[in-house]
């Protein structure tokens, strides 16, 4: 058990953000955590566990200062961990009346702020003026779903500060999570965006009855993409592509059950609208958002953008009523 250097909180209450509180309260004797539901509250305080996401994680409550009161949870933390789904995030945000810009604050979004379609780093930045010092990422193939059952897996904590990056792995750290620092932030952040669409692009593939040997191609074009977009969209930073925060964490998102927006792609092969597949899931496939603002910063860059056929055909299908079948159909010629 590590001692309390630092407050520490968690502001969301889905399965990422429950999956990071059984991370964070196996390692510390003391974590707030902000919910947004005064009922989610109260079944923690009698029952122990969250009510719809990750039941069989029991919190032992002595250890957790919880409130639905957002600035209470701010005011008592110097390191502040983001996973509120990003299709609600903004309003949330919003009910910040405290300065943020001394905090730490590490987003485990993996999404677009619809609003702004800005990465939460970027948006925290131009709204709540917190410098990049004091950002962070918690990024990498890590299922909530397989934390909570304890299979081993790996976590990369990106940070400005390196001394911030390491406490915040330490944290995290435990015999079934390994955690490593990278110093890539917005890269790492974009990537765990961009994943999320080439993860619906992956289940609308396999709703259309594409096979493995098609998977293979639009998933090794998807790594090749990202790489592209990344360069051309956030900066020229090398980078090492085959990392399990940028490359591992696109495979498992777009191969594994668990994953939503395959899920949510996969619907979108077979027929359904948007409208009736998140309906059908009641979950939030972040891909939704992501490609809207992938595909719009790509093309304000007119020739300068990187060639994305992948974010393209994925943007067409989800936003202009594109037909799955024929937009993939041309897409198959476009990939290698």
């Amino acid at each position: 058990m590590l001692t309390n250097k630092h407050k520490v909180a968690v502001l969301g209450s889905g399965s990422w953000a429950t999956a990071i509180m059984k991370m964070l309260t196996e390692n510390l004797d003391e974590v707030a955590w902000y919910v947004r539901s005064e009922y989610t509250l109260e079944h923690f305080i009698i029952h122990q566990h969250n009510p719809k996401y990750l039941q069989q994680v029991l919190f032992d409550m002595d250890k957790i200062k919880m409130s639905t009161d957002i600035n209470e949870i701010i005011a008592y933390a110097d390191f502040i961990i983001i996973a509120i789904p990003s299709a609600f995030l903004k309003s949330e945000l919003d009910k910040i009346q405290l300065d943020l810009s001394k905090k730490t604050i590490f987003s485990a979004v993996k999404g677009i702020i619809p609003e702004s379609l800005l990465i939460l780093g970027d948006h925290l930045k131009k709204f709540h003026a917190v410098p990049d010092k004091n950002l962070g990422v918690v990024a990498g193939p890590c299922h909530a779903e397989e934390v909570a059952m304890e299979r081993l897996s790996y976590l990369t904590i990106g940070a400005k500060r390196k001394s911030a990056g390491k406490i915040l792995s330490e944290m995290l750290s435990s015999y079934y999570i390994k955690t490593t620092y990278s110093k890539d932030v917005f890269g790492i952040e974009w990537s765990a965006v961009l994943k999320n669409v080439y993860a619906v692009a992956s289940g609308i593939a396999h709703g259309l009855g594409y096979g493995d040997n098609f998977q293979a191609v639009l998933i090794s074009n998807s790594v090749r993409e990202m790489k592209k977009f990344v360069k051309k969209n956030v900066d020229q930073r090398k980078r090492n592509i085959d990392a399990s925060a940028y490359l591992g964490d696109l495979l498992v998102t777009s191969y594994s059950i668990f994953s939503r927006n395959r899920t949510f792609g996969s619907m979108i092969g077979k027929g359904y609208t948007v409208r009736s597949a998140m309906a059908e899931m009641q979950m939030v496939a972040e891909g939704y958002y992501a490609v809207k603002s992938a595909y719009k910063i790509n093309k304000d860059k007119k020739n300068l953008g990187a060639k994305t056929p992948i974010i393209d055909a994925v943007f067409e299908i989800l936003y202009k009523n594109a037909n799955p079948k024929s937009s993939f159909a041309a897409l198959t010629e476009k990939l290698n």
